[in-house]
């Protein structure tokens, strides 16, 4: 099954800003009746056949940011803009995006992405862009998009309240 990154609006079914419960409902649309697995947290994350970890954030009862994690067989591909986030090489994957948008090294993690524009955000547990074998590295492991001010600072929250009073 395919799963289109759109961000900011959603990934499939999932759409930033519906309701914890709508977000539930969703969520378990998407798990394979044949092959459910005893991993699933109903409203918070299921586990496809194929590996693929697809999680939920509620805050305030309003889904906030959706996470494919990386899945253990192609059956499943989480793409943006036609390129599988998973299958390409993390340096690959951040070229691609940058085609489309600015994409930046997370101030706090050298390993991760974020494209702020997109509210959009690439995780790997460390870098190692060079290493194929050193899989965890040499591709991103999850990939997060998320509702507008999801990034923000306090700071930078303070002055979007401001802006939009």
């Amino acid at each position: 099954m395919d799963f289109d990154l759109e961000p900011p609006t959603g990934v499939g079914p999932l759409r930033i800003g519906m309701t914890r419960h709508a977000a539930g409902t969703a969520l378990d649309s998407l798990r394979d009746r044949s092959a459910i697995s005893e991993s699933d947290a109903p409203g918070r994350h299921i586990f496809r056949p194929s590996g693929l970890m697809i999680g939920i954030h509620c805050t305030r009862d309003l889904l906030e940011a959706i996470e494919p994690g990386r899945q253990w067989f192609p059956t499943d591909r989480v793409l943006f803009h036609g390129v599988d986030v998973f299958a390409l090489s993390a340096r690959e994957v951040v070229r691609h995006v940058d085609g489309f948008t600015s994409i930046e090294k997370d101030p706090d993690d050298d390993a991760s992405f974020v494209a702020p524009d997109l509210l959009l955000s690439f995780w790997r547990p460390f870098a190692a862009d060079d290493e194929p074998e050193g899989d965890q590295g040499y591709h991103f492991s999850s990939v997060l998009p998320a509702r507008p001010g999801y990034y923000d600072s306090p700071a930078q929250a303070a002055e979007r309240l401001q802006q939009s009073s």
